[in-house]
């Protein structure tokens, strides 16, 4: 291979026609990463009447936008929320509110998706709602459940709402509540409410179902130990799950441990007597088993007055946590406590007042102001 040297010339000629092979072409102007011709298109603002028709013709897009409005923070909406609620309270109470809980890897989401599926081919509306206590601590929530159940998501009669993304865990459930009379009034006559793991967030879904449901692994030994007795004297029926493979005689031997730990609680209000279930998410099996427990629950408390007498105490209890949430959020949200409460909360830790005369010195501010 043969090289031919460039003299002092050539390369002069070369720089003065600009026809070195180095010089770099200039490129395009940076071209706008968004459709400059793309114009959004802002939803129509509906009207109560509006709202309140396309509910009760179970239009899921209405649907889920008055939901949206009763998770808003907006003042305005809140108010129209409160009305499409008022409207809608009279055509709603006529489904059966399921709470479903159990510990991280119960299988929550395919057991809900399984059940879910067969509750539907019996001519039912399912509705699955979630509260998700995360969302008190880190303002959001993973709602991974529209990704887990896909053949639920596509289910026509199957609508899916996960929890508000934010607020304290008593404006998520207070919310949650007001949903599902929304879904009622859609006619969906079956309404999950699902709660993610075993902590707080049981108490508020125990408080609006008609019948709590505990989901449990079978294992061996030290299940018992991992928990809560009040978890456990809440739930009106057990199920374990993953009864399938070499897990069959593991799902019966609990079946019968906790069958035996049930029997030395109390006897519920309800006179019912919590039962436990096996079954298999995956294989199918024993769903028909747990939702003829489910009925069976039903109609023992329909007969003895149970059902009407725990739905008013519903009624009355979320009356309470419905003033408690809003006169908290008007205590926090005064100009003159915001304005006030950092210095208060200074004071506390420099010990140079206590707690209790600082609150009461806050509250004594508020109330005063309100006079």
């Amino acid at each position: 291979m043969s090289y031919t040297k460039i003299n002092h010339y050539e390369k002069e000629y070369i720089d003065a026609h600009h026809e070195s092979a180095l010089n770099v072409t200039q490129g395009v102007e940076d071209q706008p990463i968004v459709n400059p011709h793309f114009v959004r298109r802002k939803k129509r603002v509906l009207s109560t009447e509006e709202y309140v028709n396309g509910i009760l013709k179970g239009d899921i897009t209405v649907l889920s936008r008055a939901i949206t409005l009763i998770e808003s923070s907006n003042p305005d909406h809140y108010a129209q929320a409160q009305e499409i609620i008022e409207r809608c309270l009279p055509h709603a109470g006529k489904s059966v509110r399921i709470g479903i809980t159990g510990v991280p890897g119960a299988g929550k989401s395919t057991f809900i998706e399984a059940i879910g599926n067969m509750v539907t081919s019996l001519r039912h509306k399912l509705a699955v709602l979630a509260i998700d206590p995360s969302s008190e601590r880190s303002g959001g929530s993973i709602l991974g459940d529209k990704t887990r159940m896909e053949s639920l998501t596509t289910n026509r009669d199957v609508f899916i709402r996960p929890s508000p993304s934010a607020g304290s865990l008593g404006g998520v459930a207070r919310k949650t509540r007001e949903t599902i009379i929304l879904c009622e009034a859609a006619g969906f006559d079956v309404i999950f409410i699902e709660t993610v793991g075993v902590g707080q967030s049981e108490t508020a879904v125990h408080s609006m179902v008609d019948l709590f449901m505990m989901l449990q692994i079978s294992g061996a030994g030290d299940e018992l130990q991992g928990i809560k007795r009040g978890i456990m004297e809440m739930a009106d029926m057990m199920v374990i799950t993953k009864a399938d493979g070499e897990n069959v005689h593991k799902a019966e031997l609990a079946k019968t441990q906790y069958q035996g730990a049930l029997r030395l609680f109390p006897v519920p209000e309800s006179q019912w007597r919590p039962k436990v279930y096996t079954c298999s998410s995956v294989n199918r099996t024993g769903l028909e088993e747990v939702w003829k427990g489910v009925e069976d629950f039903l109609d023992f408390v329909q007969t003895n007055g149970y059902f009407a007498h725990n739905r008013n105490r519903q009624n009355k209890y979320w009356m309470y946590e419905t003033i408690n949430e809003a006169l908290k959020n008007s205590f926090y949200q005064n100009p003159l406590i915001e304005g006030r409460i950092e210095e208060m909360e200074q004071k506390v830790l420099a010990d140079k007042i206590s707690s209790f005369v600082a609150a009461h010195e806050l509250l004594d501010l508020y109330f005063n102001n309100k006079q």
